[in-house]
């Protein structure tokens, strides 16, 4: 049965659209293909879908610089001489841009002003001013940041310094607890480097049940745990 004849025209559907394009397209790498092997010829194709997705093909025994050098040589055109044009005149506006920015530069590193006028030197005068204001604010953030964070580290060890006194004074209010007398037991009671300055108490701990007597049992009475805290004053 003969295949009925497709009308030539744009398919709406993206899905159907998409589908033949794949299809045709391998068919004709395939012709191409079949044209190189056959023909010995040069065959090279360029293509872009819908979407802008590049697929190409080219004889395998051609590179693409060598397939097109040979199209300009034959046609007689040269193919690139209005890209190097066009790439040279935007190489001199990039050399007037960098120009125009170093010079800039300098007339802000007080170089190159005696060319300005009057009102070219107050303008540059208010972007200076604009320059030193912005750079200002930006370092009063910086500072002010810097304080806040100070801040509450000083606050945290401030507490923490606080939770510890109150600790010890909740420690020193129990009655298992007592402060040891100098030259009482092995360990000096008070140890202070200054008036003002940290000092550290020695307190032992009172065992909660009576020793045996060590005459009567012959066994050695347990030493007293010690415990030292520091105090911040």
């Amino acid at each position: 049965m003969a295949r009925g004849k497709i009308q030539i025209k744009r398919i709406e559907n993206t899905t159907n659209r998409q589908v033949t394009y794949s299809k045709r397209r391998n068919g004709l790498f395939k012709k191409a293909n079949e044209l190189t092997v056959l023909c010995d010829a040069k065959v090279s194709i360029i293509m872009f879908s819908s979407t802008g997705k590049l697929h190409e093909y080219i004889s395998p025994s051609v590179s693409t610089k060598q397939f097109f050098d040979q199209y300009q040589m034959t046609v007689g055109i040269d193919l690139w001489n209005s890209h190097y044009e066009n790439m040279q005149e935007n190489l001199k506006k990039l050399k007037d841009v960098n120009r125009n920015l170093r010079k800039e530069i300098r007339q802000r590193m007080g170089d190159c002003l005696n060319d300005l006028s009057m009102e070219e030197l107050r303008l540059l005068e208010e972007e200076m001013d604009k320059a030193a204001k912005a750079i200002r604010e930006r370092k009063y953030k910086v500072i002010t940041n810097q304080i806040d964070t100070q801040r509450k580290k000083f606050n945290n060890e401030r507490e923490v310094h606080n939770r510890l006194l109150r600790d010890l004074d909740a420690r020193a209010e129990d009655g298992r607890f007592e402060m040891m007398e100098s030259g009482a037991a092995d360990y000096e009671s008070v140890i202070g480097f200054s008036n003002l300055g940290p000092r550290m108490f020695a307190l032992t701990l009172q065992p909660t049940h009576p020793a045996n007597n060590p005459h009567n049992t012959g066994q050695q009475q347990p030493a007293s745990d010690l415990t030292t805290y520091p105090l911040l004053f």
